[in-house]
């Protein structure tokens, strides 16, 4: 399966904030959405950024409530990793594991086209998994 069968699945909105938004601002969005990244977009439309529950957590731990008046630029991580809609699941959950990162930003032919989360990719895992198990047993009942 390809992350571009999870979109499908998903959805493809992408939730995006500006650099120059507060970390408070994002905090919102995030608690909103019921998501734990968002991405940062610069004005025509290219990503800039992503920042997650962590970097927010991590700059309240350092600036304690001044952090909550810093902008998104100054707490996202900017070294974005992506990954294109074609990638297999298993590419990309390896790639989450080594990179220790819980959200990709999906492109097609250069287009961010949506977000996965690690939880999305477990949750098509499982699906698999129990998918099979009931296979193997339909399999098994028919041959006894």
């Amino acid at each position: 399966m390809t992350i571009d069968q999870i979109l499908n699945d998903k959805g493809r909105e992408i939730i995006s904030v500006r650099a120059d938004s507060s970390l408070a601002e994002a905090a919102r969005t995030l608690d909103l959405k019921k998501i734990g990244a968002v991405v940062a977009l610069e004005d025509g439309g290219g990503i800039i950024g992503v920042l997650s529950e962590r970097d927010i957590v991590r700059q309240v731990a350092r600036n304690g409530e001044a952090a909550l008046k810093m902008t998104v630029g100054d707490a996202m991580t900017r070294d974005v990793i992506t990954i294109e809609s074609t990638t297999n699941v298993d590419v990309a959950m390896q790639l989450m594991t080594d990179r220790r990162i819980r959200h990709l930003p999906v492109f097609r032919n250069e287009r961010l086209v949506g977000v996965v989360s690690i939880g999305d990719l477990v949750k098509w895992k499982i699906a698999e998994t129990e998918a099979e198990a009931e296979a193997m047993k339909s399999y098994l009942s028919a041959q006894y």
